[in-house]
């Protein structure tokens, strides 16, 4: 008699009733059961890369992230309101979350932005950090990660991207040198020239404009320096503050380099270059940490300045930068390549530079060190390696040259993480934080977040958010790069063509790339929403086909 294997496992699972009851589980019931983490996850603001893009990454390694309404998190024009967001932690705090991932600057000012254009005295940021403490004995045995950010210096209004107080477009570029040269001294101290100039520019910035500006960032110091007592008394597991948009002279670097000494020898405290990929290194600790693994990470630059690289944006070399988020993600660096779990390839220029991706040079064609680069990473990947790749030689979007040679050679899906869609140490740390999670993916999932960076750093930062830009004089209505107002619905309709287009040209065939939806949710070109067909997230309810 021929029994259906349908009704063997019915019975299979009747047996085993009682051994559900006693331990807990079974085959039968594993596939009901819970994900192993849950994690309680608050972002420093709603921008997709942050939110929901980081949240997607976890939620493919199969980590259950609890996180705020997007309602509740602060933009670019409404800068949240910390006060909800202490009460939605609170109520959200549960018994079963395994570790909580906390962005400091939306719980003492509503958000990242907000850290910069707030109201709130310094007293009532103080009391609010002191909040900390409250949650930490309510929640015991619950593991705390923080992160929060050393106020930014752009080095302009236009670089600021009209998220500092009103006065920083008319005077950003001075208030960056005046703090520059304050920073020298300190260091090394002026030339006769560079007195000169300093004097000119503490006559020519009004004085409310420099005195507000100093204030704001007094108030930061003194929180972040709060936040750091936190970590010396355990009341966070790790505390991670970033030096957002800088300079090896500069405000913030000055202010960093005194946030390092009075937290010396707090091994839960790091500072680091870099913000934006905070959530993400510290949601991968969280799950290392849980598990109890750390993964071994061999770093690889090209050939040239290569580890010496200062970058765009930050005060230090990249290799430092890079060092401090491989120890942030609860991974450990190691000098031996043949025992290493991943292998991170870091694509700077030989001449230490960083370009902006909307340089002219980045046209696509091959420039020095583009060959020796790909030729590294197809070794890597012909010997079974696990490659990252940080491609960072342009900040704001990809090294086409680079991504021409990848999809000559069949190599962009056979990468386990990719990311260029920021300044250099937001893209070295999200494909680092990503690579290392990879580990928990199906091959699949790992190739629906590759498409993601590459829709979004190599298709639209690096190419269609310029060619959309320059068409933007084309379309009707009252708007501009930096606030597209009546041409938003345009000028997303014009984008979405522009890359569909492409996709089609450039990557495998994956259902839906007739269908690419491109939405900006900060009223700017700077940032887009990619989406496919219906669904909110690019990664849904497609297949790609990539030879893997």
């Amino acid at each position: 008699m021929v029994i259906g294997k349908n009704f063997l496992r019915i019975v299979a699972c009747a047996l085993l009733s009682v051994m559900i009851l006693v331990t807990g589980t079974t085959d039968c019931a594993a596939k009901k059961k819970v994900a192993k983490e849950k994690i309680l996850y608050i972002p420093h603001d709603s921008r997709p890369i942050v939110n929901t893009e980081t949240i997607e990454v976890l939620e493919k390694a199969g980590v259950q992230i609890v996180s705020p309404p997007v309602e509740l998190l602060g933009d670019r024009e409404h800068v949240g309101d910390p006060d909800l967001l202490w009460d939605w932690l609170n109520k959200n705090a549960k018994k079963d979350l395994t570790a909580a991932v906390i962005s400091a600057d939306s719980l003492l000012y509503g958000s990242l932005v907000g850290s910069r254009k707030h109201d709130y005295d310094g007293d009532e940021i103080l009391a609010r950090a002191d909040l900390f403490t409250e949650f930490r004995n309510k929640h015991k045995k619950l593991p705390l990660y923080v992160f929060g950010s050393i106020m930014r210096t752009p080095r302009s209004g236009l670089a600021s991207g009209y998220e500092e107080p009103d006065y920083y477009r008319y005077y950003g570029a001075n208030i960056f040198r005046l703090t520059e040269l304050m920073d020298k001294q300190e260091i090394e101290g002026l030339t006769p020239r560079e007195i000169k100039e300093f004097n000119f520019l503490q006559r020519l910035i009004p004085n409310k404009a420099i005195e507000d500006w100093i204030g704001r960032r007094e108030k930061n110091f003194d929180a972040n320096k709060k936040l750091i007592d936190c970590a010396r008394d355990k009341t966070f597991d790790y505390l991670l503050l970033g030096r957002d948009d800088n300079a090896p002279f500069s405000q913030t670097h000055n202010e960093g380099r005194k946030l390092s000494e009075y937290g010396r020898g707090i091994g839960t405290y790091l500072t680091t270059a870099g913000i934006d990929e905070f959530g993400l290194i510290l949601l991968a600790r969280a799950v290392n940490e849980n598990t109890n693994v750390s993964p071994k990470i061999f770093v690889k630059y090209n050939w040239g300045r290569g580890e010496l690289t200062i970058p765009a944006y930050s005060d230090e070399p990249i290799d430092t930068s890079i060092q401090a988020a491989i120890r942030a993600a609860g991974a450990t660096s190691t000098d031996d390549e043949a025992r290493a779990d991943f292998i991170l390839t870091v694509n700077t220029n030989p001449a230490g530079e960083t370009y902006e991706a909307n340089d002219a040079i980045n046209d696509g064609r091959e420039r020095e060190g583009t060959k020796f680069f790909v030729d590294t990473i197809q070794d890597y990947v012909k010997g079974g390696r696990k490659v990252i790749v940080a491609d960072i030689a342009f900040a704001n979007g990809s090294d086409n040259a680079l991504m021409e040679r990848l999809k000559q050679r069949g190599l962009l899906f056979k990468l386990k993480a990719y990311s260029g869609w920021n300044t250099p140490t937001n893209s070295s740390g999200f494909a680092l934080g990503t690579g290392i999670l990879s580990a928990r993916m199906k091959d699949n999932a790992v190739n629906e977040l590759l498409l993601n960076r590459y829709l979004d750093d190599w298709a639209y930062q690096a190419n269609v958010r310029q060619i959309g830009a320059g068409q933007l004089s084309w379309l009707s209505g009252d708007g501009r790069y930096e606030f597209l107002n009546d041409k938003r619905g345009s000028t997303e309709d014009n984008c979405s063509s522009l890359l569909m287009s492409f996709a089609q040209r450039n990557l495998p065939k994956f259902t839906g790339n007739d269908n690419i939806r491109v939405r900006f949710p900060w009223n700017r070109m700077f940032e887009a929403e990619i989406s496919i067909g219906n669904k909110e997230s690019v990664t849904k309810n497609k297949k790609l086909r990539t030879g893997r």
